[in-house]
Formats: structure tokens, C-alpha cells, sequence
């Protein structure tokens, strides 16, 4: 009985020490850098798996047939086991721990709504693709089991560069991303720009950040334009200016001619930049926005074409230069914006409102008057509206000095249109008891216009008082020098008779 027992111990160790042979044979195939070039570890996994795996069908047959004992069989399955889970090991960690995604590509354009919008393509580039199945020749049950070509739940966000989002929605979903079939995603910009962060999080919250610049879609061959001072108020006479940004959607043109329709002649206009005048204006390829102004000169009185408080509306248009040669009627004709859309150009709607202010000129002939202490100073001031608009409710404001009192004819000035004078008199009266000398009088006009306040220069009128004299004192006087000059000649009488 000991001896059997000595004769199956040995042959159990003998089965272990097989096994151990078989399965360092079976794992001395790993290489310490099959980490780090993962598909060659999984060309090495796979090709270890099929070896045994055609060993362990070799055993089984022999197994039905009773030509090996079941350890043997064993044996083999545990070794095929342990392949397997190495093969399936290296393949899930070749197709998803490399999961990718890429921005093909990312068009800034202008919608029919006026919104800027960014059109931007996704795909699908991990390793784990058609091409990465062909090359491991990998066997398409299990791959389709995997969905390595598949990247679900995939959103998206446009941020600027304080990490805030600028596009509407403020988050798109991709269910799944498949290998092959790219996905373009349409958003709305919120904030104007050229260079945007686009935030990615996708498969087990992986998260990516790409700062891309937006390239402009040069299908549409056009400068979009822009003014954000669209609508202006300008008082006649003066001048005012709009900034327009172009910016350039084109692949062929690179010049284009500024024109403006729909403005009536009798008001100036020109382009600028800067101080610099402008017909055209070109664009480079590092520099495709650029900013511009037309300058508005308004007539200094309203007229049929130019009339007070009433929107004129007209365009700013950016076209090809040659297509500007072609169209010969830009002034001659009033567009509308039907047939400036059928251009298919660039263009802006702006908007002046002229506005009318009236100016109040005061002439007065004289600023210096001399009267006696019981006389009175008429003083004349014409009125004269030299502004653009009706003057209404004239109003004098005084200065007297104290007790002097004032009448001025006529009392009100309800009205003054433009052009039109009107004179005025203001008769001031000193006191009975006034004491000689000089009085200076302010007079200030107030009034208003087109509902502004409207104020005329100060005029400062000097009244000299002359102090009265008695008659007895003057009769006093000349009667004392005419007894002066009698004694002067009476003396000099007696002096010549001796």
C-alpha cells in the first residue's frame, strides 16, 4: 500500500512539473515592452491563443478517442483559458484605452438670420477601426461584440478662453460616433470670435480641449459687413460717421469696390480708414477682418429729399471689383432689398435721421447808453434764428440793479422759424433817488428747439447816469466869475492911470 502510494505521488508531481513546462512555454512568449507597442503584444497574444487553442482541440479529439487521460486534457483547457484572457486582454486594451476623436474640420459662416455661425465636423479615428481589423485579421464576431468602431455618448461645447460657453445649444450630444461616418454639428456663436476652445467628453468621462481657429466658409465669395452703429441722429449742417467690419468669405476674390445706394445727393459721403480715403479695399491671407467707416456730411438747411425727423434708409455694399464694373446704376436708381440680396454681395442696412436745432443770434446796435437820473435807456435787440430748426418759447432773463424796473415789447417770443428776425425793445428805468454813475444790465435768451434747450449768447449794456444840477446854483456861479472878471478889469483901469 505504501508503495503504490509512492508510485501516484510521483506520478502527480511528474503531471505538475508538465503542466508548469507547458505553461512557461506558454507565457514565455511576453515581451516587458508589449505594454507599451500594444499592438505588436496583441499580434503576440492572438498568435499564442490560436496555437493553443488548436492544441487544446488536438487533446480533445485524442480525449474522445481515450488516448489521453483527462489531467492532460485539463491541463491544455487551462492553458487555452489563459491564453484566451490574454488575447482578449490585449485587444480590449488596443481598442479602447486609444479611443479618439478629431475636428476634420470648422467653418465660421453668416446665417440668413444675421447670426455668425460655427459648423464643425467630428470623427471617429481610434485604433480600434475597419483597417485595424483587416491588419490583426481579427475575427468579426468578437469585434462586433466589442463595437470598438463605436464611440458613444460623445458632448460637445464651444468655450472661449475664460472656459465660458459662447454657443447655442450650450451642449450638443452625439449618441455614437461610428468609425467611417464623420458628424456635423451646427452652432450659434454668442460671442463674435475667430479662435474658440472646443470641449469634448466622451466613453468613460475621458475629456479633450482643442483651441482651433474657425476658417471662413469661401463658398459664398462675399465680404460680410457689419456697423453697430446702425441707426444715428444728425443735426443738419453736421457730420457724422458709421464703422463697418468687413470680413472676407472668399476663395477667389481678394479686392472688392465700396458703393453706397439709396442716399440722396444733396448729403456727403466717403469710406475711410483712418485718416485715409477709400474706393477699394484688400484683403491678405493673414489678414482677412478688416475696419472701415463711411463718413455722412448732412446739408446745413432740410430740403424735399432731406426732411427733418424722417429715417432715410440706404446700403453699404462690398462687392467684387469686377462685378462693380458691371453694374453701372448704383446712384441712379433706389434699391430695394430684394434686388440687393439677388446681387448675392455684402451688404449693410444703415439708417440717418436728420435732426434740425434752431441757434438764437442777438444783435443790439448799441451797448453803451448816458441818460439823466429821471430819464429812461430804450434799449433794440434783434432776434435772429440762423439754425436748422424752429425756435420756441423765447425767454429774457434780466439782471437789473436794485429798484430798476423794466419793460420790454413785445413781452413774448412764442415762435421763431428758421431765418426769421424779429426786434425787440426793453425800456429800463432807474429809481427817482439813482446816484450818478455807471450801471452795467445782463440780459441772457433762453429758449428751446426740436425739445433741446437753446441759449444766445449774454449781452452786457452799460447806462451811464449823469447826476442833475440846480439852477440857482449855475445862476450863483456864472454871476460870481462875471464879478471876478469886472474887479480884474477895474484894477487893471487904475493901474494904468498912474
Amino acid at each position: 500500500m505504501h508503495k503504490y502510494f509512492k508510485i501516484i505521488s510521483w506520478q502527480f508531481i511528474i503531471i505538475v512539473l508538465v503542466a508548469l513546462s507547458s505553461f512557461a512555454q506558454t507565457s514565455n512568449t511576453f515581451n516587458q515592452r508589449d505594454d507599451t507597442f500594444t499592438l505588436l503584444g496583441l499580434k503576440r497574444a492572438k498568435a499564442d491563443f490560436e496555437a493553443v487553442k488548436a492544441e487544446y482541440e488536438r487533446e480533445q479529439e485524442l480525449f474522445n478517442k481515450g488516448l489521453v487521460d483527462k489531467v492532460a486534457l485539463e491541463n491544455v483547457k487551462n492553458r487555452y483559458v489563459y491564453a484566451e484572457v490574454n488575447y482578449q486582454q490585449s485587444l480590449l486594451t488596443v481598442l479602447f484605452e486609444d479611443q479618439y476623436i478629431s475636428i476634420t474640420k470648422a467653418v465660421k459662416y453668416q446665417g440668413e438670420d444675421g447670426h455668425k455661425h460655427a459648423r464643425i465636423t467630428f470623427a471617429n479615428t481610434s485604433g480600434g477601426s475597419a483597417e485595424f481589423q483587416k491588419l490583426i485579421n481579427v475575427e468579426d464576431e468578437l469585434f462586433r461584440s466589442l463595437q470598438p468602431d463605436i464611440i458613444p455618448n460623445v458632448y460637445i461645447s464651444i468655450l472661449n478662453d475664460n472656459q465660458a460657453i459662447i454657443s447655442q445649444p450650450y451642449e450638443s450630444k452625439i449618441p455614437k460616433l461610428f468609425y467611417g461616418k464623420p458628424v456635423e454639428l451646427d452652432f450659434v456663436l454668442l460671442q463674435d470670435l475667430d479662435q474658440v476652445n472646443v470641449s469634448m467628453i466622451y466613453s468613460n468621462g475621458v475629456q479633450r480641449t482643442m483651441k482651433i481657429f474657425l476658417q471662413k466658409d469661401e463658398s459664398v465669395d462675399k465680404v460680410l459687413v457689419q456697423s453697430e452703429q446702425f441707426s444715428q441722429e444728425v443735426d443738419l449742417g453736421k457730420s457724422t460717421s458709421f464703422d463697418l467690419t468687413l470680413e472676407l468669405y472668399s476663395g477667389s476674390s481678394n479686392t472688392f469696390a465700396l458703393e453706397v445706394v439709396n442716399l440722396p445727393k444733396q448729403i456727403g459721403r466717403f469710406f475711410k480708414a483712418g485718416q485715409v480715403r477709400l474706393t477699394q479695399v484688400k484683403f491678405t491671407e493673414s489678414s482677412r477682418t478688416k475696419s472701415a467707416a463711411i463718413e455722412i456730411s448732412l446739408p446745413d438747411r432740410p430740403s424735399d429729399k432731406v426732411v427733418m425727423d424722417q429715417p432715410i434708409p440706404f446700403y453699404v455694399l462690398i462687392l467684387p471689383r469686377d462685378k462693380a464694373g458691371q453694374i453701372k446704376d448704383f446712384k441712379s436708381k433706389i434699391w430695394t432689398e430684394e434686388e440687393i440680396k439677388a446681387l448675392e454681395v455684402g451688404y449693410v442696412k444703415l439708417e440717418l435721421v436728420p435732426r434740425g436745432k434752431g441757434e438764437l443770434l442777438v444783435k443790439t446796435p448799441q451797448l453803451y447808453h448816458a441818460i439823466d437820473a429821471d430819464q429812461s435807456a430804450s434799449i433794440i435787440m434783434d432776434l435772429f434764428n440762423e439754425g436748422s430748426d424752429r425756435l420756441d418759447n423765447i425767454e429774457f432773463k434780466v439782471d437789473l440793479p436794485l429798484n430798476w424796473t423794466k419793460e420790454i415789447t413785445p413781452k413774448s417770443v412764442t415762435s421763431l422759424n428758421i431765418g426769421e428776425d424779429i426786434r425787440t425793445t426793453m425800456v429800463v428805468t432807474p429809481p427817482t433817488d439813482v446816484a450818478a454813475g455807471k450801471y452795467n444790465i445782463r440780459v441772457r435768451l433762453s429758449s428751446m428747439s426740436n425739445g433741446l434747450p437753446v441759449s444766445a449768447e449774454d449781452k452786457t449794456i452799460t447806462i451811464e447816469v449823469n447826476s442833475s444840477t440846480s439852477i440857482w446854483g449855475t445862476l450863483f456861479i456864472l454871476l460870481l466869475i462875471g464879478g471876478l472878471i469886472f474887479g480884474v478889469v477895474m484894477y487893471g483901469l487904475k493901474l494904468s492911470k498912474k
